[in-house]
């Protein structure tokens, strides 16, 4: 096992790795077994470091070789991504785990990722039909649990498709790493980590991130930026509410103006892969919390909210046209202008990212898909953030692939398709074959 606690380090220390043959069928788990074991940890909160310790047993067990790897705060808060402040980055007992399956001559080989998280959202647990970390099945072919479609079924399949290329495939050059990564859901911490300084001993020549797509080949990620709106008014007694200054129509009036440089970016930011979305870079004001008395005229508020990034743009641009339109308001405003609001990042922003749909690893994933039977191979943007952006940002070429849908994430009843998960194991296993070979 190679351990690599601080990747912000300039030296490696990668002890002897005893030699392992692959196990016999008796120690093999199968690939639904794995995933519903791996679905009841609860890993919400930055409680992977179980669920991780048992990927990382596992992967050992079954022939991989196996690293590990923990951020670094200081480092990731250099990172556009993080906040700047590193006590504000939760990397404290989050290690993330791989396992590498080499084959033949490695240094005439290529290396490819099969990326995933094992990190889940947090779970309103009245609002579901089951235990969320206990996976039901519905029927024989949907299984149910928080995480089996974002993403540790798609994770599962990474795996599983290594195994199966080792069983089918052991003439290649070349490696395949599977990643266990954490924090996917605050950014992307142990992608990060990985990405700003390689864990590994060897270079990287593309990877898959089997997010939710439904199948289908995703190379272009959408980006987001996050941002608080603070307003000030005056309190005053309902009773006389003339007097004071309530921040309600303030915000409504900010709101209306940013729904509209939404419909205006709709019409002018442009991108072939987006053109089916109705709201291709969306704004959503998430959270408003304003007043402190039924009986009181509203004195302050804060929103925050989401604003799409396009790929192409950058999140610094976005911020500065929505923060133009704010000023344009402030000016238009007396009170504003005697009382500015504040426009603050906070949490994490996502940059978007895009692969060249000629790059080798998504010509070997769509000849993957029609030799598996996937007809539909046409490259596709997302409108979610994902791991992939850094990655991208690394310089390797990275596509997402995977089994289930995105409107399944987050949601109370999460399920996956489990067809689609057997489909993505094998679609993934000629992948890795095809860009190996």
């Amino acid at each position: 096992m190679h351990i690599f606690l601080h990747y912000g380090l300039s030296v490696y220390d990668y002890p002897e790795v005893l030699s392992r043959a692959p196990p016999d069928d008796s120690t093999m788990t199968d690939i639904r077994t794995f995933t519903e074991e791996f679905l009841r940890f609860d890993t919400t909160g930055g409680a992977e470091a179980d669920a991780q310790a048992w990927v990382r047993d596992r992967l050992d067990e079954l022939g991989f070789e196996t690293y590990e790897w923990t951020a670094d705060a200081g480092r990731l808060a250099e990172h556009p991504s993080f906040p700047d402040d590193p006590s504000d980055i939760d990397v404290a007992d989050r290690p993330s785990v791989a396992g590498v399956l080499e084959f033949g001559d490695t240094g005439a080989g290529k290396t490819l990722v099969l990326n995933g998280h094992a990190d889940v959202v947090p779970v309103e647990r009245d609002l579901w039909s089951s235990d969320p970390f206990e996976p039901t099945w519905v029927g024989d072919d949907d299984l149910r649990a928080r995480g089996a479609a974002d993403m540790k079924s798609g994770l599962a399949a990474c795996v599983f498709a290594a195994l199966a290329l080792r069983e089918e495939a052991p003439d290649l050059d070349g490696r395949v790493v599977v990643e266990s990564v954490v924090g996917e859901e605050e950014g992307g911490i142990g992608a990060a980590a990985a990405a700003l300084d390689n864990p590994y001993p060897f270079e990287r020549d593309a990877a898959i991130v089997a997010e939710p797509t439904e199948l289908q080949v995703v190379t272009a990620t959408e980006g987001c930026l996050m941002k608080r709106l603070t307003l000030t008014g005056r309190s005053a007694h309902a009773a006389t509410r003339w007097v004071g200054e309530s921040v309600l129509p303030h915000f409504e009036t900010v709101r209306r103006a940013f729904e509209a440089l939404e419909s205006e970016r709709t019409e002018t930011v442009t991108h072939p892969l987006y053109d089916d979305f109705p709201i291709p870079w969306p704004v959503v004001v998430g959270t408003v919390e304003a007043g402190s008395w039924a009986s009181t005229v509203p004195a302050e508020l804060t929103a925050e909210m989401r604003i799409g990034v396009a790929p192409g743009e950058t999140v610094d641009d976005v911020e500065t046209q929505f923060e133009a339109r704010l000023d344009e308001i402030v000016a238009d405003s007396e009170w504003l202008s005697a009382h500015p609001p504040t426009f603050e990042r906070f949490s994490i922003q996502f940059e978007p990212a895009e692969t060249d749909p000629d790059e080798p690893v998504v010509g070997a994933l769509q000849a993957a898909m029609e030799a598996t039977g996937l007809d539909d191979t046409e490259p596709r943007g997302a409108t979610y953030g994902a791991d992939s952006r850094h990655y991208v940002a690394a310089g390797i070429p990275t596509v997402v692939f995977g089994p289930g849908s995105i409107e399944q994430a987050h949601y109370p009843d999460e399920t996956v398709h489990w067809p689609e998960v057997e489909q993505a194991r094998e679609t993934i296993t000629e992948t890795a074959r095809r860009f190996l070979g």
